[in-house]
């Protein structure tokens, strides 16, 4: 993990990175597109502050409610306080093969782009729990007209506040980038493509020549499809994790909450493969494991006087000190004490647990596809 070339422990890029880009010459339309199932309690906090954002130029939010149960749509409104810049739809029944959450965004986008007014340029998908600060969207926007990109989106800094979070997301955001590392992703050219559904902002252009949201309707896992295909076409894509202007409020009080969310997608991430998920359990247990593993039995051996006691405490040290270096950059992001780092073998053995649990699952395992989840 050390030795990555794309050096993805260092969790880089950030939305931090660097000057601020340039303002455009000219603001393009754009239109917010904004999922939301049973997300009453949430839209009060992140429709107010997406309404408050300085971008200059046309721009609207169409928010979709996929038939929720606890009044969303009512929420939604009260959260708009009648700005006309809102629209709120009440989603239609689930067609065959779609997943949840991408008829959802569909529904918004015929909504945006439909009517009198002319169709936004850019649309940003992003999640009802996302909150945004002061001067996220025109960041976004000014970044992707500097770069000419045609996806630019935001990992959003996850809450870590429970002793659950502080165990479960920085490993999280670590595995995440060990598997797309964001260097790899933004190179132009390179079969890495990665995008963080919270916040995506897409050129409709670019959205429409790789085929629409209707190319991806089956997607489980709807922001990696997304960025294939925007890629594929031709597409220039960036993904940057958020410090803190783009934040998720969503709660995970404890370690069966972070255990839904992993079970929902892990398995479709492997491709359903089975002969994967055993090569990703065996190196977990290998990386994560085993260290602890090898100190245990060298002071086990001490304690008994037994000889060669030496290797495997010295070797069990070794990685585990090596995770700790890997761990550190994701423990300071979330500003948690470094001791925090030392916990990744047990970080990594539930990861692992929950992997193999979204196997055996199965269809079982949720998520957007019938719209059971967010």
């Amino acid at each position: 993990m050390l030795l990555h070339p794309a050096r993805p422990w260092d969790l880089r890029p950030t939305d931090r990175d660097g000057p601020a880009p340039p303002d455009p010459a000219r603001w393009p339309p754009l239109a917010v597109l904004v999922p939301a199932r049973n997300e009453a309690a949430v839209l009060g906090r992140t429709l107010p502050a997406l309404l408050a954002q300085d971008l200059p130029g046309a721009w609207r939010v169409v928010l979709v409610d996929d038939r929720s149960a606890d009044g969303t749509a009512a929420a939604a409104r009260r959260a708009a306080t009648d700005d006309p810049r809102v629209s709120v739809v009440e989603g239609a029944p689930l067609p065959d093969g779609w997943a949840g959450k991408v008829w959802a965004l569909e529904q918004g986008r015929r909504r945006a782009c439909g009517g009198p007014q002319p169709a936004p340029e850019l649309l940003l998908l992003t999640d009802a729990d996302i909150l945004h600060a002061p001067g996220s969207l025109r960041t976004l926007v000014a970044e992707a007209q500097a770069g000419g990109l045609d996806l630019v989106s935001r990992m959003a800094r996850l809450r870590c506040a429970s002793r659950a979070e502080r165990l479960l997301i920085p490993a999280f955001v670590l595995f995440f980038l060990l598997l797309y590392p964001m260097r790899w992703a933004n190179r132009p050219g390179s079969r890495v493509a990665a995008a963080a559904g919270g916040c995506v902002l897409v050129r409709r252009e670019a959205l429409e020549r790789a085929g629409g949201l209707a190319s991806i309707r089956g997607a489980v896992i709807d922001d990696l499809a997304l960025a294939r295909r925007i890629k594929r076409a031709g597409g220039r894509t960036r993904l940057a994790l958020s410090l803190g202007a783009v934040t998720s409020i969503r709660e995970y009080d404890g370690v069966g909450a972070v255990w839904r969310m992993v079970r929902r997608s892990a398995f479709t991430q492997l491709r359903r493969s089975w002969p994967l998920l055993a090569g990703v359990v065996a190196a977990l247990a290998v990386m994560f494991l085993a260290p602890p593993a090898c100190v245990a039995a060298g002071l086990a051996g001490a304690a008994a006087g037994a000889g060669g006691w030496e290797l495997p405490l010295a070797a069990g040290l070794v990685a585990w000190a090596a995770m700790a270096v890997v761990a550190l950059p994701a423990t300071r992001a979330f500003d948690l004490a470094p001791g925090w780092a030392l916990a990744l073998p047990l970080s990594g053995a539930l990861y692992a647990a929950m992997t193999v649990d979204s196997a055996l699952r199965g269809p079982r395992g949720g998520g957007w596809r019938d719209g059971s989840g967010g």
